[in-house]
Order: structure tokens, then sequence, then C-alpha cells
């Protein structure tokens, strides 16, 4: 199946300028949505961890249907004032902005082994956000699964020393 064919270019969205990629038609078509969970868990199948970890919005879809798929633990990342429990942030740059992504204090054990998910490897500036939380925890980054990769903004080479699996690149 030709994940591709379920991902909408919506143009200048959120500002002008970018190419929103929607996997909005993707998670409607229940056999594409299927193929894509199915899909990452096989690119993660060789990596050992304890954990998934994941942003909102999108990155929860597929990071919890991982981590159910996967008999692992889900851990959501959020934006500021949503999660209720003491927390711990980093601040990050977006290609459009700056944001917070905050964990609770005790989402990670030390040395716990975590996978992070998310929908789109842009910049790369999310998931570098992502890997200094789990760290800051005292987790170990096992390895990195987003459902698409932009290669045209060189998003590997801020994660350099990673290991990176993607499914669908753009």
């Amino acid at each position: 199946m030709d994940l591709k064919q379920f991902i909408r270019d919506i143009p200048d969205f959120p500002q002008k300028g970018i190419i929103f990629r929607d996997i909005t038609p993707l998670l409607k078509d229940s056999r594409a949505f299927r193929e894509a969970i199915d899909r990452m868990c096989e690119l993660v199948s060789d990596r050992e961890f304890d954990l998934v970890v994941a942003p909102e919005a999108r990155g929860f879809i597929l990071g919890s249907a991982m981590a159910y798929k996967l008999g692992k633990g889900f851990v959501p990342v959020r934006k500021p004032g949503k999660l209720p429990y003491r927390t711990v942030y980093e601040e990050y740059q977006l290609e459009y902005g700056t944001e917070q992504l905050h964990i609770h204090e005790d989402a990670i054990e030390r040395d716990q082994k975590v996978l992070i998910v998310d929908d789109v490897l842009a910049t790369g500036g999310t998931a570098e956000a992502l890997i200094r939380l789990v760290k800051k925890l005292g987790g170990e980054i096992s390895a990195l699964a987003f459902l698409v990769e932009l290669s045209y903004l060189s998003p590997r080479k801020r994660l350099e020393g990673y290991d990176i699996k993607t499914l669908i690149v753009y």
C-alpha cells in the first residue's frame, strides 16, 4: 500500500511558505492507519525499549497505537498547563515559532529505554526537545520513529548519532 497517497499537502499552513503534511486522511482510512502502525512497529522491531514517548497531538495517536501493539508503556508529552502533576520542560524552536514541551517529572525512571514517536520529522526541533526531556529524567534513547520525514529540511543533521526510523520520506 502506498501510504504517501493518504498524506494531504496544505500550502501556507500554519503560515505562508510552509507546506503542512496532513495525515488526517491516513488516520481516517482504517486500512491505511493499520498499515502505517504495523509498518512503524516493524521499523523498530530490532530495538529494545520500555516506553513510547510522544508529543501531542498527532504523536499521541501514533505513539499510543504503537505502544499498545508492542505491549509497551506510553508517556504523553504536552504543551504548558496540560499535565496535572509536576513537570519538567524544554523550550524549542519550530520552523514557525517557539514552543515548550512538558513531561511529568516521574514519567521515566533512570536508565529506562525510550522510543520517541511523532508524526512528522521536519527541522528536528521537536525531536531534539523530546530527547533533552528524556535525558533530563535519566532515560536512554533507543530510537526515534516518524511516519513522515521532510528530508529537504535536513533534520538528521540536527539529530546526528541517533537511530532514526521513518516510513514516508519527502
